[in-house]
């Protein structure tokens, strides 16, 4: 069992919204997702409220009353159309303009970094893998290891793991999830604007600040942890 340290710091990012913009991909799967069973397609803007979640809740919000279908066989569907992207190299989902950079800059500013989604663990390592990003992170959290946010268990793993103070860790995320579950692990909640919740939204759920570009995070980061 680790001693939880008051002198390591830790951010950990949410992935969909928040590292990567991946929407058009998560829209266009959840829709050919649905046309396999002959359901009404989701539209965008409902697709996008529920990116974040753990898969199965999020297919489920979006479906009609006394469906009558498996929420798992729907979930499957999902994951193989996903991976048959990921295998035609079609998804080309873009990063957020300097989140590399920052990334890496925080890594070399002695940063532990970790993550935080409701994506699957191949998904993941497809986002990171394909940008060289995989190693700077010491701890990976996903929907097929620990409970779906807003649950806090993604948080008390990475603090497990790494043995960092709930207080020196810093979540970063898009969505009213991602907030809430920093706010139930009593880490510190950070928002970001350009993903997929409004600003007012993260605040009210209990983020202490929403950011508008990572030069931002940055900055709030690094006088943050001097504080």
């Amino acid at each position: 069992m680790k001693i939880m340290s008051n002198n390591l710091r830790m951010v950990v990012f949410d992935c969909d919204g928040t590292i990567v913009d991946s929407q058009r991909a998560i829209v266009e799967i959840m829709q050919a997702t649905f046309e396999s069973y002959n359901l009404r397609l989701p539209k965008r803007e409902k697709i996008l409220l529920g990116v974040g979640l753990e898969l199965s809740v999020g297919i489920e919000r979006l479906m009609p009353e006394k469906h009558g279908l498996d929420i798992r066989e729907l979930c499957t569907t999902y994951r193989k159309l996903a991976n048959d992207k990921r295998e035609n190299d079609k998804l080309g989902d873009p990063l957020y303009p300097d989140a590399e950079n920052i990334i890496r800059k925080l890594h070399a500013d002695d940063w532990l970094l970790g993550i935080a989604t409701g994506k699957s663990r191949i998904g993941l390592d497809y986002v990171l893998n394909s940008r060289n990003l995989s190693q700077l992170f010491i701890t990976k959290q996903t929907s097929d290891s620990a409970a779906g946010k807003p649950n806090p268990e993604m948080l008390e793993n990475a603090m497990r793991d790494t043995g960092v103070n709930s207080s020196n860790v810093f979540m970063v995320g898009d969505t009213t999830y991602d907030i809430c579950m920093a706010v139930n692990a009593k880490t510190r909640a950070i928002g970001v604007s350009w993903g997929y919740h409004k600003t007012e939204e993260l605040l009210d759920s209990g983020a202490e600040i929403v950011l508008d570009n990572y030069q931002d995070l940055f900055t709030f980061l690094q006088d943050s942890s001097r504080d």
